[in-house]
């Protein structure tokens, strides 16, 4: 599915949220689009993974804003 696609799908995860960052990426063997969406009235992150084959949310998942930073750092471990 197309990225457009994928963030329209995202983006029903997190009702008036705004994508602030989208990559293609390989996790788990399965090819998925990723995308952090961050909602008005929090500070928290609502990370998305959309099947980049079949278009279908495979993991939704919310972060503080700290640990997003870590993240975006490489401080935080991979699960």
């Amino acid at each position: 599915v197309s990225q457009a696609d994928a963030q329209a799908t995202a983006l029903t995860q997190a009702p008036n949220g705004t994508v602030r960052e989208s990559e293609l990426e390989k996790e788990h063997g399965k090819l998925i689009w990723s995308f952090d969406i961050a909602t008005p009235g929090t500070t928290d992150i609502t990370e998305v993974n959309v099947d980049a084959i079949t278009g279908k949310v495979v993991a939704v998942d919310k972060e503080k804003a700290e640990d997003e930073a870590k993240e975006a750092k490489g401080e935080k471990e991979k699960d």
